[in-house]
């Protein structure tokens, strides 16, 4: 039998009842478990009251595209977003993390109070303004500083001496300022600059920093390991002081306007690893003690006023994997102990005064190397079968040397080969070459202009293997004097986006089938002997009809850039990727007869028409006014006739319009750009009167005119036939009365 629990009971003074202490307990139950809690919250203090008002300062300074930061006044500092504290009794704020979070505003001076802040990363923002002064010394202890990727503006803050006169030295590691519109110069008298001992990365680049580049730092901070100028408005030559960062493992100060010789100290660092100082005005040699940078990986000073030859040893950087020293004057031959470079992965010397054959060098043993561009040169003899049995290589530029002989058909063993020009040799046979090359299946670049003078080009259909080319995407066999027709395989390769057959000898007519090809939107047809009417089936090529067809055109990445003339002058320009390139249609020097298609109104994507130097007839079509892109118009030298249309006044965007030397007549347009093309481009008309001819159009009416006068006679006609057919029934009507009135008599 169960023994009864004993209850106590409280009997207070009252005398009342006593209540059971399991009523009690659960009176005082909730206290007891919620003293832990208590305690805890004691012992883990909320974050410093000042460091709270300075995050509060600063977050009022900035607002978020993104989202609002989510800072609850009712939670602990310590707990927001991006915010870091240290583990000390009062919880100092020690870091703010807020990168790619659309933060604008200006950057308050509220952050100084953070007297513990060791890392502040605001980069990918949109912050502007000039940085607060004394913001370097003011932190005193930061460790990490990142604001890259903004809009900041203005000079360094310049840190001055504390009161005392003495130096302070600062624990910063990482600088990041890059990717901002910082200006001014980077004095040897910032405090701040000459007290960070411990920096081991300084990057500014991609600013607008003037003055010289401060080596200065090498002597205050020898731990320094990276140092990045490049792309900034840097003057004058590289003075001395580099040679005492003896860690420097990345140098990189391209993109700006250095002169004089490459110190020699440089050579010293022996833990460099890139070397980076592209884009100019470099001069003088490269020193033979180059070679004693065995560490390096990248070295890159192209586009530069280099000259003597290409040391000897070179091949002792056994570690490079990218060596860049195109658009210089060096001369003499590659060096043989190049092939010891195993590791390359990019060897570009194009636009150089090299020479001597290339079947010397050792190419077998790049098996790494993917890009490789000796174009522009002098180069002689065959085309060595020894480059084609780098098997990675993925882009070839052969172009503008003296390269006699047959393409190898080696080539096609190549399977990742999507870039290769040999433009401007002295090749022959285009039949073979096209055989082989069509092998390539990642071919999307194929230029072989200025070769194969005078052969003709096989224009069967069935030339072309049904997997032939199947990624070309550019093609190119201009400036050859090249016989026949206008290739019908060219039909197959449906992902062609740019065609250059320009300056040959094709023959007979222009192709409707061209408009069929889906992604072109670049063809010059340019200089030939092509006759015939212009079809209107060339103006339904499909990516030039509408904005939305156009970006849907797949474009592969460009290896290596291309140089197109885009407005067909004669200055070539660099393009880099397709897209940058103008959609553009080009026609002239042929003998194209019958009148300018209305179809041609129907591309609205394109920039230039030109159709200039042919024995076009007929009007303008007012269907050109719909071509809302077009910057670029030549129609001169033909014998077209009537009136320039008054609606092309509405092509904002046009800045060249030309019809010289044609049969034209009545007023000139006036208004929006055609107020600006000069007298040169309407002169051969004699019937054109107005504009910039100064001459009186009062004979003639203008389109509006004409427009007003076709409205009236219009309307005129409609009131005709309305009261003729009132009259017609009015008399129908009687004509029936009549006859039924003599009826019933």
């Amino acid at each position: 039998m169960r023994s009864k629990a004993k209850c106590f009971v409280v009997r207070p003074s009252t005398k009342k009842p006593a209540l059971p202490l399991s009523y009690h307990m659960h009176i005082f139950l909730p206290y007891v478990l919620f003293l832990p809690a208590i305690f805890l919250t004691v012992s883990e203090a909320a974050c410093n009251p000042q460091d709270r008002e300075s995050l509060l300062w600063f977050s009022g300074n900035v607002s978020s595209s993104v989202s609002p930061l989510n800072w609850n006044l009712s939670i602990d500092c310590c707990s927001w977003e991006g915010i870091t504290c240290d583990d000390s009794s009062e919880s100092h704020v020690t870091a703010i993390s807020l990168p790619f979070r659309g933060l604008s505003g200006n950057l308050s001076s509220s952050v100084h109070n953070l007297l513990r802040l060791s890392h502040l990363d605001l980069s990918h923002n949109l912050l502007s303004g000039p940085l607060p002064p004394g913001f370097f010394s003011a932190l005193g202890q930061l460790m990490v500083l990142n604001l890259s990727y903004n809009i900041f503006t203005g000079d360094l803050p310049l840190e001055h001496r504390f009161g005392d006169g003495s130096n302070r030295y600062f624990p910063i590691q990482t600088v990041d300022l890059s990717s901002n519109l910082l200006q001014g110069e980077i004095l040897n008298n910032n405090i701040y600059l000459q007290g960070a001992i411990n920096l081991i990365s300084f990057n500014v680049s991609n600013n607008s920093f003037t003055g010289p580049i401060p080596t200065f730092m090498c002597m205050s901070s020898p731990q320094l390991s990276k140092l990045d100028f490049s792309y900034n408005d840097f003057t004058g030559v590289i003075s001395e002081g580099l040679g005492r960062c003896l860690r420097l493992s990345f140098l990189r100060a391209g993109f700006n306007n250095l002169s004089g010789d490459i110190p020699s100290e440089i050579y010293n660092l022996s833990e460099l690893e890139q070397l980076f100082l592209p884009v100019n005005h470099l001069s003088g040699k490269i020193d033979d003690d180059i070679t004693r940078l065995r560490k390096l990986t990248s070295l890159e000073l192209y586009a530069n006023h280099l000259e003597g030859e290409i040391p000897t040893d070179i091949g002792k950087l056994s570690s490079l994997r990218s060596l860049q020293l195109h658009i210089n004057n060096f001369t003499g031959s590659v060096p043989l102990s190049l092939a010891n470079c195993t590791n390359l992965l990019k060897l570009n010397l194009r636009v150089n005064r090299l020479g001597g054959s290339l079947t010397e060098l050792d190419f077998s043993r790049f098996q790494s190397l993917r890009v490789l561009d000796l174009g522009n040169n002098s180069f002689t003899g065959d085309i060595p079968h020894e480059v084609f049995s780098c098997k990675s290589l993925t882009a070839i530029r052969l172009a503008g040397n003296k390269l006699t002989g047959q393409i190898p058909p080696q080539v096609a063993e190549l399977e990742s080969l999507s870039f290769l020009t040999f433009s401007d040799n002295k090749l022959t046979n285009i039949t073979g070459a096209l055989s082989i090359l069509q092998g390539c299946r990642k071919l999307s670049t194929l230029i072989m202009a200025k070769n194969f003078y005078d052969e003709t080009v096989p224009s069967n259909e069935d030339f072309l293997a049904p997997d032939g080319f199947p990624e070309l995407q550019i093609f190119g066999i201009g400036g050859s004097r090249l016989k026949g027709e206008i290739p019908a395989w060219l039909i197959k390769l449906k992902s062609l986006q740019l065609m250059d057959l320009s300056s040959n000898r094709f023959e007979g007519s222009i192709p409707g089938w061209l408009g069929t090809l889906p992604n072109l939107f670049y063809m010059d047809l340019s200089d030939n002997l092509l006759s015939g009417e212009l079809p209107k089936e060339i103006f339904n090529l499909r990516a030039l009809m509408s904005q939305k067809a156009y970006d849907a055109t797949e474009r592969n990445y460009l290896e290596l850039p291309i140089f197109i003339s885009p407005n067909n002058v004669t200055i070539k320009q660099e393009y880099n990727q397709l897209f940058s390139l103008p959609p553009a249609i080009y026609i002239k020097k042929n003998n194209l007869t019958g009148s300018i298609p209305v179809e041609a109104g129907q591309l609205k994507v394109l920039h230039a028409l030109e159709l200039s130097h042919n024995c076009l007839s007929g009007s303008i079509p007012h269907e050109l006014s719909n071509l809302t892109n077009l910057e670029r118009l030549d129609l001169s030298n033909n014998s077209l006739s009537g009136r320039i249309p008054w609606s092309l006044t509405s092509l904002h965007f046009m800045s060249y319009f030309n019809v010289a030397n044609n049969s034209l007549e009545g007023p000139i347009p006036t208004g929006s750009q055609f107020d600006t093309f000069p007298k040169a481009y309407f002169e051969g008309n004699p019937l054109l009167c107005g504009g910039v001819l100064l001459t009186s159009c009062k004979a003639t009416t203008t389109d509006e005119e004409d427009t007003t006068t076709d409205e009236e006679d219009i309307e005129e006609l409609r009131r005709m036939f309305i009261i003729g057919l009132a009259i017609g029934f009015f008399v129908s009507y009687c004509s029936y009365w009549y006859f039924f009135a003599t009826r019933c008599a």
